[in-house]
């Protein structure tokens, strides 16, 4: 009986290697590895945070990042005049690889894709160099997002946040990854124009909090106008906290009233006021909470230790409760609103003395 003949492993196949005046980059053949290291990225949140790897498409969005001062470590592109396009220096010590351009339509999250990706360093908000625009225009005003999960709401806060000018924006655990493609391709390049504080826990909030920050709440359950002028105003917010007590488990913690709302005893107490009645003339930071979980018990807590409260956002009655994106950027710009007023009216004082 013959025996079967070994077989070598088939290796893995060599790239080609070509040059242009001033560029080495190789030729990507079928089954090159590093092509695969790309959806590990592009779909493990643990991989980007173990590795400190993040994934960036598009022209724009690389041509922004390389001006923040972002490290890449791999281009892959389609065309030659995509990697000719961007600044020589920023290349050196950087794979390029040529691909075609089904293959990252393959990979591609956008709609239209442009034929250029880049795995990059995982950039650290102390070490971006923010457009001196955005430095200039930036206000006390400051964001905090929780338990936000959808990419692309979190993709849009961060676009509003950073034309309303914001200060930062910090994520707390249980948010989706800022770095996740969807978030990124939302945010329009947000991420290299505002500070961005990743995955903290609510005891370290504060330390990244101006002094004399008040923090508020959005308070978007789509509740009517006259509840925030009534006397119980203070004792509305109970409809948004029904959602806690699914995810908040206290013992001893007595039942709502559902004829009175009554407020269970573990919740802040929180003064309500309408988002459009001064609430900037301190340093602020608003607390926008996911449409699914709502904001965290924490959250409330850090308001009420600063002196804040809920922002009451009123909508038609019968109509659900804005969105989060929404609601970020109806407060925010509100808030840019008043810090502008503020100013002029300052500015008026000032040219008649």
């Amino acid at each position: 009986e013959a025996r079967p003949q070994w077989q070598p492993k088939p290796s893995c196949p060599t790239p080609t290697t070509r040059e242009e005046p001033g560029l080495r980059y190789d030729k990507a053949l079928p089954g090159d590895r590093r092509l695969s290291s790309v959806m590990t990225i592009v779909k493990s949140r643990p991989f980007r945070e173990k590795k400190g790897k993040i994934l960036l498409e598009g022209r724009r969005l690389i041509a922004d990042a390389l001006k923040a001062g972002a490290v890449p470590k791999v281009f892959f592109f389609s065309r030659l005049e995509y990697i000719k396009e961007l600044p020589a220096d920023r290349l050196k010590g950087v794979s390029l690889v040529k691909v075609k351009f089904e293959d990252i339509k393959d990979w591609s999250d956008l709609v239209a894709p442009q034929g250029i990706m880049g795995i990059f360093v995982k950039p650290d908000h102390d070490k971006i160099t923010y457009p001196e625009t955005q430095l200039c225009h930036s206000l006390p005003l400051l964001l905090i997002c929780d338990n936000l999960r959808d990419p692309g709401n979190l993709g849009t806060i961060l676009r509003s946040a950073a034309g309303a000018g914001c200060s930062k924006v910090l994520l707390t655990k249980g948010c989706v990854d800022a770095w996740e493609p969807k978030v990124l391709r939302a945010g329009m390049g947000a991420h290299f124009q505002v500070p961005i504080i990743n995955n903290l826990d609510w005891e370290t909030v504060p330390s990244y909090l101006p002094d004399d920050t008040r923090v508020y709440v959005a308070d978007n359950c789509g509740l009517y106008t006259r509840a925030q002028m009534s006397s119980k105003a203070s004792n509305h917010g109970w409809v948004c906290d029904q959602r806690l007590s699914k995810f908040h488990k206290y013992e001893g913690e007595e039942e709502e009233d559902q004829e009175t709302g009554a407020r269970r005893d573990w919740l802040p107490d929180l003064e309500v006021q309408s988002y459009d009645l001064d609430w900037t003339e301190a340093p602020a930071a608003v607390v926008i909470g996911g449409e699914t979980h709502g904001v965290s018990l924490e959250a409330l807590q850090l308001a009420e230790s600063t002196g804040g409260g809920r922002l009451l956002i009123p909508v038609v009655p019968g109509v659900d409760s804005l969105n989060s994106a929404m609601a970020a950027s109806v407060l925010l710009f509100e808030g840019k609103r008043q810090l502008r007023v503020r100013a002029e009216h300052v500015s008026g004082d000032r040219s008649h003395h």
